[in-house]
């Protein structure tokens, strides 16, 4: 399990984000603007939250359940959306294997 100081930094980051993102496998977002929810929204994933909806404190306490519950593909990123290579807009914040 990642240690305090990476759980400190991905609150940080859920602090400016929009929703978090799970496919229920192994892939987990946390999408930095309304263009990536959006784009999760289109391709169906559930869950999908909202921030606002449940705070930075549940958002931060979702992701632990989430990656607690993932095999061991599992990661953690944020996306943003980016101009260019859309590639670009990711940010490890748990890379696999970690």
């Amino acid at each position: 399990m990642p240690n305090k100081k990476t759980w400190k930094a991905i609150e940080k980051t859920l602090e400016d984000a929009v929703s978090i993102a799970f496919d229920t496998c192994h892939k987990i977002y946390v999408l930095q603007d309304e263009g990536q929810h959006q784009q999760m929204e289109s391709y169906g994933y559930d869950p999908l939250i909202r921030i606002e909806s449940i705070g930075v404190e549940s958002a931060l306490l979702q992701l632990k359940d989430w990656y607690a519950q993932s095999c061991g593909l599992r990661f953690i990123n944020a996306v943003r959306t980016v101009d260019g290579d859309q590639n670009d807009g990711f940010t490890n914040l748990i890379a696999q294997f970690e």
